[in-house]
């Protein structure tokens, strides 16, 4: 079974598919703790809105993945919508399951994700999770 999952009936434009693609790459890297590929993935000014007072810059998220303080280990992404407002930016909206050790707490949740991307030199950039 593999790590990340996308649960989906419907099929995706080739613009679409391209953000559901991202998305789960991200996904795979948050798993992988590859850290590498989240700096690739996530601009500089990259925001996590955990809660509606807890957000976190790229540098301290991707900090978070790489001390271990935040293990993810399983991703469902499940029935996601795209909203396509140009050719350089859209949302990604989906609930999503996630499993992790959090602090050294194991918890698995589902969150209403809205994912935004910014399309740079053709290639699609996370700049927003909020989770």
């Amino acid at each position: 079974m593999s790590d990340v999952e996308l649960l989906c009936e419907k099929s995706f434009s080739f613009a679409d598919q391209e953000i559901v693609d991202k998305f789960v790459e991200f996904q795979y890297a948050l798993i992988e703790a590859d850290i590498d590929k989240l700096d690739e993935i996530l601009l500089d000014d990259f925001k996590l809105t955990q809660a509606p007072n807890k957000s976190q810059v790229k540098r301290e998220f991707i900090s978070e993945i790489k001390d271990g303080s935040m293990d993810f280990s399983k991703s469902d992404i499940m029935e996601p919508t795209i909203l396509l407002d140009d050719d350089a930016s859209a949302s990604l909206i989906s609930k999503v399951r996630l499993t992790a050790k959090v602090k050294g707490k194991e918890l698995r949740w589902i969150s209403n994700t809205v994912a935004n991307f910014k399309k740079i030199d053709e290639i699609w950039y996370l700049i927003g999770w909020d989770n």
